[in-house]
């Protein structure tokens, strides 16, 4: 089990300089999130390669920005727009096999846009598979306010397309939804492949490691119990910490915690 940060910590910080400062500070293991096209191309691209091969980061995922559009582009009953979608996720695919990451961030579809479950995993599938072409996986993201952020909903995914659904787990997420971290994962059990983690408690749910009164000691335990192999990333928003270096110092807080424990 790794421990890293996302880029997404340090928004609106742009991408090429928020990776650097992560890769500054010491940490090897990180999730970069795309802000823009732009940032897909050169001369973005080739700054963030160099920033890797410099300080050797092991890229293990990629978040995109346009989970926003995603109920629009690729779960609509307008089928044209999804083929859309997915030649355009065809770009981050190409993205991430630059920078060898897998794992490929999905939010998905809202409540707000009724969208049948099961062509919801027929259009999942479409893209999961054009994503293993390239040697990725496409993990469905727990966000509260989307269709994933039910429990229900994510039991109900597993049951249907078996281990061809992945999961991130995003901890704060899954206490914003009204579930118990542990929970999802005795329910999703080895589908889950990443991991968003901030602590959580009376300060608020998206809190540095150590900050919170949750149980992480059996939390990272029930996942190790599950099988879990992949990265527990920190992602933080705004104002949840000092500055980079700090945000640094936290996951290595996490990372020794994870070494001792677990």
């Amino acid at each position: 089990m790794k421990t890293g940060l996302s880029t997404a910590s340090l928004y609106p910080t742009e991408v090429e300089k928020a990776f650097r400062q992560v890769a500054e500070n010491g940490i090897k293991t990180v999730e970069i999130f795309v802000n823009s096209h732009c940032e897909l191309s050169d001369p973005y691209r080739s700054e963030m390669l160099a920033i890797q091969r410099e300080y050797g980061i092991d890229v293990v995922s990629v978040h995109p920005f346009t989970c926003g559009i995603e109920p629009m582009m690729l779960f609509t009953e307008y089928q044209r727009r999804a083929y859309d979608m997915l030649d355009y996720y065809k770009g981050f695919f190409e993205y991430m096999g630059l920078f060898g990451a897998k794992l490929f961030v999905l939010h998905g579809n809202k409540p707000e846009n009724p969208f049948p479950d099961d062509i919801y995993f027929e259009r999942y599938m479409m893209l999961q598979n054009e994503a293993k072409k390239f040697g990725m996986t496409v993990v469905q993201e727990n966000v509260s306010r989307c269709t994933g952020g039910s429990l229900d909903f994510l039991k109900k995914m597993k049951s249907a397309l078996g281990e061809d659904a992945a999961f991130v787990l995003d901890t704060k997420q899954a206490h914003r939804a009204g579930s118990d971290p542990i929970d999802v994962v005795k329910a999703l059990g080895g589908n889950i492949k990443h991991i968003h983690f901030s602590d959580c408690g009376k300060a608020g749910d998206c809190l540095k490691f150590g900050f919170g009164e949750y149980d992480n000691l059996a939390f990272f335990r029930e996942l190790k119990n599950q099988g879990f192999d992949g990265s527990a990333v920190i992602e933080l928003y705004k104002g949840g910490f000092k500055d980079v270096h700090d945000l640094a110092e936290n996951c290595r807080e996490l990372e020794k915690f994870i070494e001792e424990n677990i």
